[in-house]
Parts: C-alpha cells; sequence; structure tokens
C-alpha cells in the first residue's frame, strides 16, 4: 500500500519509513524540507528514489491534503519533541492542531488504517500501575506532554467516531542514527560527557526505536478499526538508567539521587533562565516531571502481535552509545567497550 508519513525526517519517523519500505509498502513523506529527510533516511540504507515527496506542513490544511491524497494508509509521526523551555510556543501551537490537521484529511481521504503516534507520557499522571491502552488520557503539568495529551484527546476523539485510527505509544526512545540528536539520545550523551552528575528519583520505560519501527509496519493492516498500542519497552528506575549506562560502557559515571519532588523547583527556575541564554542547559523540568510520574507500562498486546518481547535494554543502551561514537558526537574515551557496538544496517532498495 501507499502510506503517508507525517515526521519522516525525525527519529522514530525515520526509522518507519525505512521498516514500512522494508515490508513491501511505498512511501510518500510530507516534509518541511526534503534534504533534510534525505540525510536522515541515507543513513538507514534507504537511497532518494525509493520515497517520495510533498513539501508541507501538518499544519496547512491544503497540503496535508495533497499530500495524503491517493494513500492508502497514514502514520502520523510529526510532532515538536522537546523538553527546552524555547521551544514551548511552538509545541502548544503544532502538537495539537497538526494531529487534528493530519487525521481529519486522512479520514476525508479514506485512509486505512490512520496511525498516530502518541507517548506513554499523554497517559500520565495515572494510578494505573501499570499504564494500560486502557489508561485515561493524562492531565500532565508540563508543556511538552500537555501538547501531547491534547493531540491523544484529539485522536481518541476520532476514533470513538468510527475513524480506523490506531495509536502507538513509544517509550522514551533511543537507539542509533538519531538525526536531530533529540531529548533522549542527547541525555545519554550529557551523562557521558559527565553534565549530568545530579539525577532525581523515579524513573521512566526506556524502548528502543527499532523495536517502534517494527510495530508501526505491523499496525498496517487494513479493515480492524480503532486500536491501541503502548510500544515495546521497560522501565527504568534513574538509578538502573545510569547502572545500565556504566554496564555498556564500562565507566564508573558517578551519580547523586535526590528526591524528584524537590528538584522540580530547579527545573522551572532553569526552564525560566533557559530562555535567555543560547546553551542548552540540561536539568530541563520536563525530564524531572517526567522521572516523578513515570510509571511501568503493560506492553502484552505489542509482544503478541509482535511474536515475542522488545531488544534488552542493554543492547538499546550500547548502540546508542556506540552510534553517537561514530557520529562523532562522543570520543572513543567516553564511550567506552560499547564504542564498537552495533553498526550494521540493511540497505532497502530501490524503487
Amino acid at each position: 500500500m501507499l502510506v503517508l508519513v507525517t515526521g519522516g525526517s525525525g527519529f522514530i519517523g525515520s526509522h518507519s519509513t525505512a521498516e514500512l519500505i522494508r515490508a513491501g509498502h511505498r512511501v510518500r513523506l510530507l516534509v518541511r524540507d526534503a534534504a533534510r529527510a534525505v540525510a536522515a533516511l541515507r543513513p538507514l540504507g534507504v537511497p532518494e528514489s525509493s520515497v517520495e515527496f510533498v513539501t508541507g506542513d501538518i499544519t496547512d490544511p491544503g497540503r496535508v491534503a495533497a499530500a495524503v491524497r491517493g494513500c492508502d494508509a497514514v502514520l502520523h509521526a510529526a510532532a515538536v519533541y522537546s523538553f527546552d523551555s524555547r521551544d514551548h510556543a511552538t509545541m502548544r501551537r503544532v502538537n495539537a492542531s497538526g494531529t487534528e490537521t493530519v487525521l481529519a484529511a486522512a479520514r476525508a481521504a479514506g485512509a486505512d488504517p490512520i496511525v498516530y503516534v502518541s507517548t506513554f507520557g499523554a497517559l500520565v499522571p495515572s494510578a494505573d500501575d501499570p499504564v494500560t491502552t486502557r489508561t485515561a488520557v493524562g492531565r500532565p503539568a508540563e508543556t511538552y506532554l500537555a501538547s501531547k495529551a491534547e493531540a491523544e484527546r484529539i485522536a481518541r476523539r476520532h476514533a470513538d467516531s468510527g475513524a480506523p485510527v490506531v495509536i502507538t505509544y513509544p517509550s522514551a526512545t533511543l537507539g542509533p542514527h538519531d538525526p536531530g540528536l533529540g531529548d533522549q539520545t542527547t541525555r545519554v550523551r550529557n551523562v557521558l560527557r559527565g553534565l549530568m552528575p545530579m539525577w532525581p528519583t523515579g524513573g521512566f520505560p526506556v524502548g528502543d526505536v527499532r523495536d517502534v519501527a517494527r510495530l508501526h509496519a505491523a499496525v498496517l493492516t487494513p479493515g480492524l478499526g480503532p486500536r491501541r498500542f503502548l510500544a515495546q519497552g521497560r522501565y527504568l528506575s534513574t538509578r538502573d538508567f545510569v547502572r545500565t549506562l556504566r554496564e555498556v560502557t564500562g565507566r564508573r559515571l558517578p551519580a547523586v539521587y535526590l528526591p524528584a519532588a524537590s528538584m522540580l523547583p530547579v527545573g522551572r527556575l532553569t526552564g525560566l533562565v533557559q530562555r535567555a541564554v543560547p546553551v542548552h542547559i540540561p536539568a530541563e523540568y520536563g525530564a524531572i516531571y517526567t522521572c516523578a510520574v513515570g510509571r511501568p507500562i503493560d506492553c502484552t498486546a505489542t509482544d503478541e502481535l509482535l511474536g515475542g518481547t522488545g531488544r534488552p535494554v542493554a543492547e538499546t543502551m550500547a548502540d546508542t552509545v556506540g552510534w553517537l561514537y561514530r557520529a562523532g558526537h562522543l570520543s572513543r574515551r567516553l564511550a567506552g567497550r560499547a564504542a564498537d557496538s552495533g553498526s550494521a544496517v540493511t540497505v532497502v532498495p530501490s524503487a
């Protein structure tokens, strides 16, 4: 089938595009910058000739309608993902309105399924333990998560009215080939550079981008109606997160852990300061808040769909660090023994 993908130049979107093509689908990308998307896909073995491009923004109804015309299915992965306070206005403007624009256009075009990429963070805070696909949409007190919760409510409203909307919920996602060096990958890099010696207590689920991409290829079956899937991931306390990095790199990585509640005011202050300085400060309120409200997740339905559990978190961490080294974001000394981890890429044949 012909699948429209939004966000194809991003981390999850680029890996999902490569996986869809490997599964035999044709892909059309709605992008603001085709050259950026080509650069994101090239390391994944996807030649430019394997995809179509439509230039436009997800908040532009005309461009979205043009992009979805003739497509059998849609994967909406585009969003502004950041805990940087300088991005708050853009997140508020884009994430919910873009989701409404894309889903409405997909419904009008008769696409089936319409896959919306949410986040586990749209389901917190929650009393559910673990979080499941039946968990109510949360009302998080953080800008990025709040924007995704609003978009989640839009997606559920479309599904409740009969649209074939499939919602997926990635965890905090790591893995190789992150074209924008996003929040999670940057966090790993900052830990290894010694920029994060202080951590909040709590934790969050961590998953592998390649497992998320497999899920997106697996749900592209028409005629099954609305569904929800928590992407494969494992809850890690912040202590476990740092401990795993120590194991895969062989480095000591000293760390101090403070109650998340006591660090939240510091995060708020950092957010205010961040708006006035050009250099990123690795102590975001959103990251601290996520640790405070994070919960284990129930991935049983996804495990059954994919025929097994996801990659071990140590493998994901090692491959992330190995890619950071090969991409020039870390020295071999900082990457430790993970420097040579995970270099293979499957090349996608040209169309």
